[in-house]
């Protein structure tokens, strides 16, 4: 009888362990810290008559997971802007424009050094794979005047 009674404890013991530790799968590690900083191996950003001396993008990072709203920061030379603005796309994985916005410069942009921005960006009703393109103000609409820097992203 203490034999069936100690195998019935070990039972729900173990049970219960298994019910615990499968209830918290899909809780993040730290839900303060956001898909847009953990790259997606092999993903790269591309750049078009341009380079990292001229943008640099820290977040969201390339093949970054990204909810429809997310945050895109970096820094980019002050000729990159046009009025202390330039404008960032995305298009979805077939190149159609999803949407499109000026992001604004967070300080002095009349200056060849890097000058910060950061923007929201809100994607609403799509969930696929995408670009995010950030695109020199070319006031002239000349395309030798043309550079970009794209950042495949799948949003969520």
């Amino acid at each position: 009888m203490r034999f069936l009674f100690t195998v019935f404890i070990a039972i729900i013991a173990f049970t219960a362990g298994v019910w615990y530790m499968g209830g918290f799968e899909n809780v993040p590690e730290n839900p303060n810290i956001s898909d847009a900083s953990i790259p997606t191996p092999g993903a790269q950003a591309t750049y078009m008559n341009a380079d990292e001396n001229m943008i640099r993008v820290t977040t969201p990072q390339p093949g970054a997971i990204v909810p429809s709203t997310f945050t895109v920061s970096g820094q980019a030379r002050g000729n990159w802007y046009f009025e202390a603005s330039f404008p960032l796309e995305v298009v979805d994985r077939n190149g159609a424009q999803l949407l499109i916005l000026p992001v604004q410069a967070q300080g002095e942009w009349m200056t060849t050094e890097f000058v910060p921005f950061t923007t929201q960006v809100i994607v609403p009703n799509y969930k696929s794979a995408a670009t995010l393109v950030l695109h020199k103000d070319n006031p002239s609409g000349l395309p030798e005047n043309d550079a970009s820097v794209s950042i495949p992203i799948t949003i969520q």
